[in-house]
C-alpha cells in the first residue's frame, strides 16, 4: 500500500514532469546555444562510436533534440561532423610568422602534430578511410591534414625576404614537410619529438627550397 497522503502513481507522474521538464528546455534552445549544444554532441558521439557509426540519429539524440532539427542546418553527416571538428580548430589558425623559414615551419608542423593527437588516432585513421566516400571529409582532411596551402604562403613569405628562390616552391615540395610528419603521426600514433621535426626542416625540407637552417653542426 502507499505511504498515506501519497496519490497512488505520483512517481510515474514526478517522473513525466522531468521528461516534459528536460524537453521543454531542449525545445528553448535556440539559435548558438543550440548549435554548441548539437557540435558538441557530434564530439561526444564521435568519441564514443567512432567515424563509421556515426549517425544523425545518434547525434540528435545525444544532443536532446531531432534530425530535422540537424538537417535544417546541415545537409548531410559529413557537413555536421566537418563543423563539429572546425569547431576545435586549425593547425593554419595564427599564420606561423616568426620572421624565418626555419621556425615557421617547424611551428607549422608542430601545430599540425599536436592536432593529431588531440583528434585521436583512432578518429584521425577512420576519417582517412572516409577520405574518398565522403567529399567533405575529403576537403576537410586535405586542409587539416596536408597544410600545402600554408606551406606555400611560408614560402612566398620567405622569399619575398630572400631566404629562397622562388622557382624552388613547388607543390610537390610544399607538401614534404607535411607529408613526413603525416607518416611519423600515422606509424606511431604519438606526437612527433621535435628533434625529428628539426630533422625532416633541417636536413630534408631546407635544402630542397635551397635555405640554409642556420644552426651549427653539433
Amino acid at each position: 500500500m502507499p505511504p498515506k497522503g501519497c496519490r497512488l502513481g505520483a512517481g510515474v507522474d514526478s517522473s513525466a514532469r522531468e521528461t516534459a521538464d528536460r524537453r521543454s528546455q531542449v525545445t528553448r534552445r535556440r539559435g548558438a546555444a543550440l548549435e554548441a549544444a548539437i557540435l558538441q554532441a557530434v564530439r561526444d558521439e564521435l568519441d564514443s562510436v567512432g567515424v563509421a557509426d556515426l549517425t544523425m540519429a545518434g547525434i540528435a539524440a545525444r544532443a536532446g533534440t531531432s534530425k530535422a532539427v540537424l538537417y535544417r542546418r546541415w545537409p548531410n553527416r559529413g557537413e555536421l561532423l566537418v563543423a563539429a571538428l572546425r569547431r576545435e580548430g586549425s593547425p593554419a589558425d595564427a599564420d606561423p610568422d616568426t620572421g624565418n623559414l626555419r621556425d615557421d615551419v617547424i611551428v607549422l608542423l608542430g601545430r599540425l602534430s599536436r592536432r593529431y593527437v588531440r583528434m585521436g588516432r583512432r578518429i584521425a585513421q577512420s576519417l582517412l578511410s572516409e577520405y574518398v566516400r565522403d567529399p567533405e571529409i575529403g576537403r576537410y582532411l586535405q586542409e587539416e591534414l596536408a597544410g600545402v596551402e600554408v606551406v606555400t604562403v611560408i614560402l612566398e613569405r620567405a622569399a619575398k625576404r630572400g631566404e629562397v628562390e622562388p622557382g624552388a616552391i613547388t607543390p610537390r615540395i610544399a607538401a614534404l614537410p607535411v607529408d613526413l610528419v603525416r607518416h611519423e603521426l600515422f606509424v606511431t600514433g604519438a606526437a612527433v619529438p621535435e628533434g625529428t621535426l628539426r630533422e625532416i626542416v633541417d636536413d630534408i625540407f631546407l635544402p630542397l627550397v635551397g635555405a640554409r637552417s642556420g644552426q651549427e653542426p653539433v
